[in-house]
């Protein structure tokens, strides 16, 4: 397979890791662009792996702890994001999958990474191992770890909310 093949064939699900690694699409845009650069200049080396796309994945999750390392990269949140109404009303489903994506942004990096790769990229152990450059053993505590932690936030945001009686 060509670089310019496996670039079309998997541009948009590396952009998807991405966005669910950096929580920002215009980041992870950059964040995919940046590695598939270098993936380009080892692409010789790279397509005679027995699996490219776990490579590629690893560049891209290793760039991400990288970006996250240097100090420059700090960026300013704001608390809320005031959206303006819809046409549609789909907030039920939208208000869970934003707060349960709220909780995952709280966990450290290693851990959301595992939860990423295994809930929405949907990969096992052995392939997160890889992609982490660690053991199966070490992806199964990140990931227990992190469900563990998830569980105790949402318990607490669902106490917080139903003392204040879920009003704003």
């Amino acid at each position: 397979m060509t670089f310019e093949e496996y670039a079309f064939a998997r541009t948009s699900a590396l952009v998807r890791l991405a966005r669910l690694l950096t929580g920002d699409e215009h980041r992870a845009e950059d964040l995919v662009q940046d590695v598939l650069a270098r993936a380009y200049a080892r692409w010789a080396r790279i397509s005679r792996t027995d699996r490219p796309d776990a490579y590629v994945r690893r560049m891209l999750v290793n760039a991400h702890h990288s970006w996250w390392r240097r100090r420059s990269s700090q960026e300013i949140s704001v608390a809320v994001v005031h959206d303006r109404p819809g046409a549609t009303d789909e907030a039920a489903g939208v208000a869970e999958r934003d707060a349960l994506w709220r909780l995952v942004r709280t966990l450290p990096a290693r851990q959301r990474t595992v939860i990423v790769l295994r809930y929405y990229e949907d990969l096992d152990d052995t392939s997160i191992a890889e992609i982490l450059d660690c053991s199966t053993g070490t992806v199964r505590t990140h990931a227990k770890r992190a469900l563990t932690a998830l569980r105790k936030r949402q318990e607490a945001s669902a106490s917080a909310s139903a003392r204040t009686g879920g009003e704003f």
